[in-house]
């Protein structure tokens, strides 16, 4: 007999449909399978053999062939157990065949028949939905993210036996299937309230907290230079509260990313809040991007997407992963090759950076600092002159002065004031870049850069004098324009001032 069972297979950021055939006919006795499968998908043999033994079904004395559908793309993973297992129990005529048809099965079984935690059923479901199918069976521990996905039944289950009760009798009072009514909206709205590390705990520092302001504005990347203990990385940990909350749209953007590496559970089926990552100066250029030998999955830069993406002491990262930035901060996306192809994935983030003026971190105090000229000039060139021309501003974190320390000035700005006038900015935003694919400020090409980037008589004036005294780079003068328009939206004006381009030039200390 022959059965046909709809599966999923990740590779890279999208999920495809896996065609599971399984054939049950006389001849040696065997199991193969076939379909350019991984160790770890071919090991499901084992798995389902047992689990079947251990429910007391016992394979019958015939040659079993699985068939991995389309057999050109390698399937990896251990979400093929339990179709394989519900496609023998179909060809062995133990369940009805219409009760598999138009479903999608993902699972990982254990010997004892009990269905696991699997990776990726967020994009698997949305495939799911795309391809008409609208029921989904999954393990009961997944069932809450892939329940996100609106116009489609995800029923979870315990174990294979129960899956097996529910194919052959319909869905029963007695059934132990499991569905949750989830609301995506609701649960985006619910990470709104929750207080994340706030502006208002931060004294002194109002040009670094000005230039945050700035750069989460207009999406810009930026970098903080300062001795230790100046609050650059507690400033840095308070950005994503002053961005503007995620659309749904960009919160299934980071969820799938997060499903594919198995960061999603039950209690959070959904990324609610930007993402901050802050990975230490000792990872490697494969963690950052992403990759893997028979599993090939996003890495930290995806993992920042549409959210911060923090090196603290910057300088002490290897030059390699400071440079494989430059192609992800150019184009929003990072391009890992290997034997079995090439894999994209998203990163659209926002780049903070943070290191000290020398290795000690005190100069030009010479009372403290004791670097020689040649250690500070090889400590500052690790980061090169094609990554600073990528940061937008660059700013002067100074000692906070002890009447600072003590609150003895006005109050700190909540990050609640400061996100109000980020999201008036964002408004202006939205309506110059309708209908032409721009987002943000940051990301204006040079080549319509003038239309969007209007500047009065003194402001051009101004940004001309600047251009050859200071001897810019053409990606430099850009980098000013596109700050000078966020500055300006700041302001809620529509024409660029000499006083937000005089702004966006102070901030050019990476030409100094």
């Amino acid at each position: 007999m022959f059965s046909l069972i709809q599966s999923s297979s990740v590779i890279g950021m999208s999920s495809f449909l896996v065609r599971v055939e399984v054939d049950v006919s006389n001849g040696l006795p065997g199991f193969e399978i076939v379909g350019m499968a991984s160790s770890e998908v071919k090991e499901a043999k084992e798995r389902v053999k047992v689990a079947l033994k251990n429910i007391g079904i016992t394979l019958p004395p015939k040659k079993i062939t699985v068939n991995l559908s389309p057999a050109n793309i390698r399937k990896t993973g251990t979400a093929l157990d339990l179709p394989i297992a519900v496609g023998m129990l179909a060809a062995m005529e133990m369940i009805p065949p219409d009760s598999v048809e138009n479903a999608l099965f993902v699972g990982e079984l254990g010997l004892n028949a009990e269905l696991k935690f699997v990776r990726g059923i967020l994009p698997s479901v949305i495939m799911a939905k795309e391809h008409g199918i609208r029921k989904c069976i999954v393990p009961k521990v997944n069932v809450s993210e892939g329940s996100i996905v609106r116009e489609t039944e995800v029923i979870g289950f315990e174990n294979l036996v129960d899956i097996i009760d529910y194919l052959v009798n319909g869905k029963t009072s007695d059934t132990k299937c499991y569905t949750v009514q989830t609301d995506p909206d609701q649960i985006l709205a619910s990470g709104r309230n929750i207080r994340n590390d706030d502006f208002e705990d931060v004294y002194g520092q109002e040009g670094v907290k000005r230039v945050a302001e700035i750069a989460a504005a207009g999406f810009h990347h930026f970098m903080m230079v300062g001795p230790p203990g100046a609050g650059k990385s507690m400033i840095a940990r308070r950005i994503p509260s002053i961005l503007p909350p995620l659309s749904m749209k960009e919160s299934l953007e980071i969820s799938q990313i997060y499903s594919i590496k198995g960061l999603l559970s039950e209690e959070n089926p959904l990324i609610i809040s930007r993402p901050f990552l802050a990975p230490h100066h000792t990872t490697t250029t494969k963690a950052m991007t992403g990759g893997g030998s028979n599993r090939v999955q996003p890495g930290i830069i995806s993992m920042a997407h549409r959210g911060v993406l923090f090196l603290d002491e910057a300088p002490h990262f290897s030059r390699e992963v400071l440079e494989v930035l430059r192609q992800p901060l150019e184009d929003k996306k990072v391009e890992v090759s290997r034997i079995g192809g090439s894999f994209i994935f998203p990163a659209d983030f926002m780049l903070v950076l943070a290191c000290n003026p020398c290795p000690c971190g005190y100069f030009p105090d010479r009372n403290k600092c004791r670097c020689t000229e040649y250690e500070i000039q090889r400590y500052r060139a690790h980061l090169s002159g094609p990554i600073l021309d990528r940061i937008d501003l660059c700013v002067s974190a100074n000692k906070i002065s002890i009447d600072e320390l003590k609150g003895m000035g006005k109050k700190p700005e909540s990050s609640a004031k400061i996100r109000e006038r980020i999201q008036v900015a964002r408004k202006m935003q939205e309506r110059r870049f309708a209908g032409t694919g721009y987002t943000f400020n940051s990301e204006i090409g040079s080549g319509v850069i003038q239309e969007y980037c209007k500047m009065d008589a003194p402001a051009q004036k101004l940004l001309e004098k600047a251009y050859e005294k200071l001897a810019l780079s053409a990606r430099a003068y850009h980098k000013i324009l596109r700050v000078s328009r966020t500055i300006a939206d700041l302001d809620e004006s529509e024409k660029i001032c000499a006083n937000h381009v005089a702004e966006a030039i102070g901030y050019r200390l990476t030409d100094k």
